[in-house]
């Protein structure tokens, strides 16, 4: 049972829940009337940003972080943004690992270039280097960095240690770079939702099933988007910090800002037995907390889930999804139409078995979320004598650091997978985001992984080919596999909940791991490689801009994924130009060749040579009252996309610098997914455009024509804007307004990228 309350609720005593339409029982339970303002002083969350916010109010936070983290996808491009802005070291603990491109396997020299380029920047600057293979950033993390009362940044979406007590942010590159600068990280105060969690879970139910049952209540309501989500309720206790650690990290996919949870002997014992106990503390609300909302998750009621593609919140119990196998299935294959949109053919109802079992071809339990030792073990155990068949159904298993491997090694757990047919594989990243084990055409995937979405998998609809991800946790994908790949429910069997204790042996990072914080030796040069390239100068932005619509998306979301693809190509992360290339490739094929065409028209602007068709252009602008007289010099030329939501998903700042790069200038939208996507477009000197009304007036190829939007900037107007669609010989009014910005995402907008807000000196001002 999940239940969404409809407004906010006092927390009293840890254990009663109070509407804030009924607040006369507060005084009831305590003897004190009801303070809102006050109770909301009370949640976990509070106390931990108070902590580390420098600013003067709690109203509009400015934060400080105690470490940050960054894996091979992301870390060059952030340290090139902070070097080519000033900085000296780093001046906090900075994680770098190598635990995305780690295989090596595409595009020649250039992932281990960037491992290398890691390795030096973290001898120069003073930084924790991880290399290939050894763990995946979350865990290492967890057993490293994550204490109680702390928060940290992270470049990955994923970034989630709530379970250990810590405040965890994923954010785009440029929110790290400035850290590294010795910036905050500016956020309004964000609401905080309780998760109540009553009961304990079946020995067959799993983190993930807890995750995927709170997913499917709580996304597409946007129930907390951008908030925290407090776990507290009696039933945390009822699972060890393992356990925690695998709910956790998938409230990432809610689109939630962070999490907290309350913190017990559990936790206690987890930093003990990583050698960290000094961190621990006790974190609970206060008597009496407030919560902007509230979702009880009775946890005994909760059953085996499946995620269905395209989505993690695209959620069913697997035995409410056999009672309507057919439907169900049938559904899905419309969706997977629309998402091939006529390129690829993906089916599921020629899946299912003469028993009426769903069929599946692969197995992957991995990463940060399914790689975690107690996962693991229970998968060994479903499958210890058992075997996965020998046809097209396969299994792979990815224990998440070289910890946790050589401790199920040394139980002989591994042995009992492998003896299985189970093929064990290195901490990797890879299946989670579609650079490993990329399913046959036509194959379905069970996954202990974080997502789904569309193509994530490593499948190219535009070439042909297409596969597609189901969710489901470590237990029911190993209850699978022992049924020859045949969807079965952890529930069938009778094997759960024998774990022995985990003996961390950290042996592995002693030898290998690289630990430079507060050794930084600036004489010493970084490492490039042919691919490693600097990011491309920006310009500042002119009074007035003129877009050309390169894109529109009228999809109800659109992922990161979709704006720059996953999988191989984000080996070329560290070259922005070569990177920029697949902008859109797997949704829009055409946009690179449109967005390259506007940024030409620029380059002849700045040159004093207008093109004919925006001479043309400039005929109807001169046309709008209060613009007879402007002139080319002060109206920028930029392509812009226009998408109903986008942004949900990765946190890679590629999103956003790739269109950048190719010349774009804003994004209009109806919302944005994620703060974390919005984020990036400003970082890189975007503007994050909302439009008022439908998007019905313009088609790819249209301008649209923004005046005095730099004054707009300057002066904090951004809730009317007017801009003009420009076509058939006229100019169409249209309103856009902007959602609040601080004064140094304004700048930074204004001075078109965050390296050069930070060369102009305005960081300072």
């Amino acid at each position: 049972m999940v239940k969404l309350h409809e407004g906010g609720v006092y927390l009293v005593h840890g254990s009663e829940i109070v509407p804030a339409s009924e607040s006369a029982r507060v005084e009831q339970l305590t003897g004190k009337a009801a303070n809102q303002e006050e109770a909301k002083k009370g949640t976990i969350a509070y106390g931990i940003m108070k902590s580390h916010n420098t600013a003067e109010t709690m109203d509009q936070l400015k934060i400080k972080f105690d470490a940050m983290v960054s894996h091979d996808i992301t870390f060059v491009g952030i340290i090139q943004t902070a070097r080519a802005s000033g900085m000296e070291k780093f001046p906090l603990p900075y994680v770098l690992t190598c635990c995305h491109n780690s295989l090596c396997a595409v595009g020649g020299t250039i992932n281990d270039d960037d491992h290398y380029f890691g390795l030096s920047a973290a001898k120069k600057y003073g930084g924790i280097y991880v290399p290939p293979h050894i763990a995946v950033c979350h865990q290492f993390m967890r057993e490293n960095f994550a204490g109680c009362g702390k928060m940290i940044l992270g470049s990955d979406s994923h970034t989630r240690y709530g379970a250990l007590g810590t405040m965890a942010i994923g954010e785009g590159g440029g929110e790290l770079s400035k850290q590294l600068l010795k910036q905050s990280y500016d956020v309004a105060y964000p609401g905080v939702v309780a998760i109540y969690l009553t009961g304990k879970p079946q020995p067959f139910v799993g983190p993930h099933d807890v995750a995927l049952a709170i997913e499917r209540a709580v996304f597409k309501n946007g129930y907390v988007k951008n908030k925290v989500m407090e776990f507290v309720g009696p039933g945390v206790s009822s699972m060890t910090a393992d356990y925690r650690n695998g709910v956790d990290v998938m409230t990432t996919e809610t689109t939630c800002l962070s999490s907290i949870w309350r913190t017990d002997a559990a936790t206690k014992a987890f930093l003990d037995q990583h050698h960290r106990g000094a961190e621990f503390k006790e974190l609970n609300p206060a008597d009496v907390a407030y919560y902007d909302g509230c979702v009880e998750v009775d946890l005994s009621s909760i059953r085996p889930m499946i995620a269905l593609p395209f989505h993690p919140s695209n959620a069913y119990e697997i035995s409410e999804l056999y009672d309507n196998l057919e439907d169900i299935l049938r559904a899905t294959e419309q969706e997977a139409e629309k998402v091939a949109e006529g390129r690829a053919h993906f089916t599921l109802l020629d899946k299912i078995t003469a028993d009426h079992r769903l069929q599946v071809q692969q197995g992957i339990i991995a990463g940060c979320a399914g790689g975690n030792y107690t996962n693991v073990v229970e998968a060994a155990h479903a499958l210890k004598g058992r075997n996965i068949g020998d046809s097209e159904f396969y299994l792979s298993v990815y224990p998440s650091s070289q910890p946790v491997y050589t401790d199920l090694d040394r139980k002989g757990l591994l042995a009992d997978l492998m003896d299985a047919g189970a093929i064990i594989r290195s901490a990797f990243c890879g299946p989670c985001f579609g650079a490993g084990d990329t399913p046959a055409n036509n194959a379905l995937s069970i996954r202990h992984t974080t997502r789904n979405f569309p193509n994530r998998e490593g499948s190219k609809p535009g070439a042909g080919q297409m596969s597609a991800v189901c969710l489901m946790d470590a237990r029911s994908i190993a209850a699978t596999a022992a049924n020859g790949g045949k969807l079965t429910s952890a529930e069938e069997l009778d094997c759960w909940g024998d774990i022995p204790e985990y003996n961390y042996d950290d042996k592995a990072y002693q030898n290998r791991v690289y630990q430079g914080w507060g050794k930084a030796d600036l004489e010493l040069p970084l490492r490039f490689g042919p691919n490693i390239k600097d990011w491309p100068e920006q310009e500042e932005m002119t009074d007035n801009i003129l877009l050309k619509v390169a894109s529109k998306i009228l999809d109800p979301v659109t992922t990161t994924d979709e704006l720059i693809p996953s999988g191989e190509t984000s080996s070329y992360r560290s070259n922005p130009l070569g990177l920029a290339e697949f902008t859109l490739s797997r949704r829009d094929p055409e946009y690179v060749a449109r967005a390259k065409a506007v940024r030409d028209l620029e380059d002849a602007r700045k040159a004093g040579k207008n093109a004919a068709e925006v001479e043309e252009v400039f005929k109807l602008i001169h046309q709008i009252p209060g613009q007879e007289n402007v002139q080319a010099s002060e109206v920028e030329i930029g392509s812009t996309i226009y998408a109903n939501k986008p942004g949900d998903g990765s946190a890679r700042e590629q999103a956003a610098s790739c269109q950048r790069v190719l010349g774009a200038l804003a994004n209009i939208t109806k919302e944005y997914a994620t703060k974390r996507y919005r984020s990036n477009c400003m970082n890189w000197g975007m503007v994050p455009f909302h439009l008022k009304g439908e998007p019905d007036s313009f088609e790819v190829g249209d301008y649209i024509y923004v005046p005095g939007i730099r004054h707009a900037l300057t002066e904090n107007k951004l809730d009317d804007i007017k801009a003009y669609v420009l076509k058939n010989g006229q100019a169409t009014e249209i309103e856009l307004y902007v959602l609040p910005m601080t004064e140094n995402e304004r700048r930074i907008v204004m001075d078109g990228c965050l390296i050069n807000f930070n060369r102009l000196g305005h960081a300072n001002a």
